[in-house]
């Protein structure tokens, strides 16, 4: 048996997994994992390559990540949970979800879509390439980093994401942005039959409004949560709203679990 991929972990109660995106890490999630173990049981994966994960090879499929992230959760013994992905790790939460319908009660889709290549993100995949090799990861994630906030480097929240993306290796990150090119959602989200939030900043860079739209309306139970004057770390940007959306949604299902 390989060994656990890095985590964290914290509190007991129905299983919540956290999955972060492209140069993102667990320790991107330190509030929710204080927050959300008070009544759950928090895990919060460093995917290949990324974060505390930097010394394994990075996958080049959004399926190898999946299966990644279900070995971890099948060594620890959790066979129900809810699943969480930002970004890249929305598309691996997909791809989960399609798969093991029968094991996931609820999804949560934030700052994310069906179509890997993203279309009108603020640079083709091909230039993040491109400009990775040429500058290097710490480089790379300091300028992709600056994106996800309205006010860029200047957001209280930007050391965080641009130190936590820093940890990726050059050989992750390069298959990362070849995973989510060759990527598609799709045809799988008629699977998707789960409760499933929609959760978008409506001035996210990465993914614009048409992506979001197309993903929350062909799903077959998904809500949609719009929050104002954030970009694609509406976590960090605008930690109280993000927090009083997803309690909402997950104490939907605790107050009316035959609905989920």
């Amino acid at each position: 048996m390989s060994a656990l991929l890095p985590h964290r972990r914290a509190g007991s109660g129905p299983v919540l997994v956290l999955v972060h995106g492209y140069l993102g890490g667990s320790a991107q999630w330190e509030a929710e994992i204080d927050l959300y173990s008070a009544n759950y049981d928090v895990i919060a994966p460093d995917l290949p390559g990324f974060g505390a994960a930097a010394d394994r090879p990075g996958c080049d499929r959004i399926e190898g990540f999946a299966q990644a992230v279900m070995d971890l959760l099948n060594q620890l013994g959790v066979d129900r949970f809810t699943l969480l992905g930002h970004s890249m790790g929305g598309m691996i939460v997909q791809e989960m979800a399609a798969n093991h319908a029968d094991r996931v009660e609820r999804l949560v889709l934030y700052g994310t879509g069906p179509l890997g290549a993203m279309p009108d993100r603020f640079e083709p995949l091909d230039v993040s390439r491109q400009r990775l090799r040429d500058d290097g990861v710490p480089d790379t994630a300091r300028r992709i980093g600056a994106t996800w906030f309205l006010n860029g480097e200047e957001a209280p929240g930007f050391p965080a994401i641009r130190d936590i993306g820093a940890q990726a290796s050059v050989q992750a990150a390069l298959a990362a942005l070849d995973a989510m090119a060759s990527w598609d959602g799709r045809p799988a989200l008629d699977r998707l039959t789960m409760p499933t939030l929609v959760l978008w900043g409506d001035s996210d860079r990465s993914y614009r409004w048409q992506q979001v739209e197309s993903l929350w309306r062909n799903l077959t139970a998904g809500e949609l949560a719009v929050i104002p004057g954030a970009a694609h770390a509406a976590h960090l940007e605008k930690p109280e709203i993000f927090h009083v959306i997803l309690n909402g949604f997950l104490a939907e299902c605790a107050d009316r679990p035959a609905a989920c």
